[in-house]
């Protein structure tokens, strides 16, 4: 596991592909704006683990089920949030609906599968091990790369991340001077 700042770098960075996927530019900073904070989405389990004492970190919220879960509950909320606050007036068509269904989803389950990944990468050190994989595969699966509290992992993620955003952010201004 990595901390905060790893892990919202992290999904900056698996959020990336997004300048090239999207169709304009206010379109993919929309979508990370309102993915990052679903980096942190799997560490749900530190609040509730105050509440039902069965659920441990590292658990099944950590796992990719789980994620996809969220993503398909949480995900429609979003892309009709994100519809809302843009002020997208076509909301009532099916392909709008679907868009924004998809926009939401992949908003949660992108940066959830790497706030996952990044915990593989240094699992476990001080925390419970992680089955990503549960319930098909039941074993721990982590590289133990990296120090939890390492700062110049944590740091560097956070820095890597939003470097790589901000040229994309540039690159992809470029190709498209309408916006």
């Amino acid at each position: 596991m990595v901390d905060v700042t790893g892990h919202l770098g992290m999904a900056l960075l698996w959020l990336a592909p997004a300048w090239f996927l999207l169709d304009s530019r206010r379109t993919a900073v929309t979508f990370l704006v309102a993915a990052v904070p679903f980096g942190m989405l799997p560490d749900v389990d530190l609040v509730l683990e105050g509440v039902f004492p069965t659920i441990k970190h590292h658990g099944v919220f950590h796992t990719i089920l789980a994620v996809t879960l969220f993503a398909a509950i949480l995900g429609p909320v979003v892309g009709k949030l994100v519809e809302a606050v843009v002020g997208d007036t076509d909301w009532l068509s099916p392909e709008a609906a679907a868009r924004s269904v998809r926009f939401g989803f992949l908003a949660v389950w992108i940066p959830g599968l790497a706030h996952v990944f990044a915990d593989m990468l240094s699992a476990p050190d001080i925390a419970d091990s992680i089955e990503p994989l549960w319930p098909l595969y039941h074993g721990s699966i982590g590289v133990d790369l990296v120090w939890y509290n390492n700062p110049v992992v944590n740091w560097g993620l956070l820095a890597a991340g939003v470097l790589v955003n901000v040229v994309l952010y540039a690159y992809v201004g470029g190709r498209s001077p309408s916006e």
